[in-house]
């Protein structure tokens, strides 16, 4: 049975401790169980918990957003590029090979290169998530249907957001902003 889980989270990098994300005191992610809005290594612990419950939750790389890939990395002609403003470890939209949005880092650039990282910023990384369980529910018939909590728009991407690991060499960067807008209280772009 799906349900709507609404969490506070604290995330750290498991090994640094450094504090790569938080909702803390702001609005609760909200998310419909099964649909795969948030990483499997979070949600299969969060719907066995109870509302008000709080756990620490690691979640290694392979169940949150995937082994680090040296293939993702890639050099492009700079041309591709042309009327952005580049600067290193910033974050670029383009489109995949199934017309989804991806995002991809700039790892650095010369007058005529530009290389790429497809991977996640998180990739490779295992994860701590000191999680409370603020609200939980049935989803409704339409929640379920749509993955929309509420009718708000879903959550895409950010932190907990889920999505494919595995980008080819298709695809164009051509944005400096996201394609569609990102929702959710997850950012962990910049």
């Amino acid at each position: 049975m799906s349900k709507v889980i609404g969490i506070e989270y604290t995330l750290k990098d498991a090994n640094s401790g450094e504090q790569l994300d938080s909702n803390v005191g702001g609005t609760p992610l909200e998310f419909v169980s099964g649909k795969g809005q948030i990483i499997p290594g979070l949600e299969n612990q969060l719907i066995e918990m109870s509302e008000n419950e709080q756990a620490d939750v690691m979640v290694q790389a392979k169940d949150a957003y995937g082994e680090f890939n040296e293939e993702a990395v890639q050099t492009l002609p700079k041309e591709q590029f042309a009327g952005i403003e580049l600067t290193e470890g910033m974050s670029l939209y383009g489109t995949g090979e199934q017309g989804e949005t991806v995002q991809v880092t700039v790892k650095s650039f010369t007058d005529s290169d530009v290389t790429i990282d497809y991977n996640h910023p998180l990739a490779g990384k295992t994860l701590m998530f000191s999680v409370t369980v603020l609200s939980l529910r049935a989803a409704t018939e339409e929640e379920i249907q749509t993955g929309v909590v509420g009718g708000m728009a879903a959550m895409g991407g950010g932190c907990c957001g889920g999505g494919s690991h595995d980008h080819g060499s298709e695809g164009s960067c051509c944005s400096s902003e996201p394609q569609q807008p990102s929702h959710g209280g997850c950012g962990c772009s910049h």
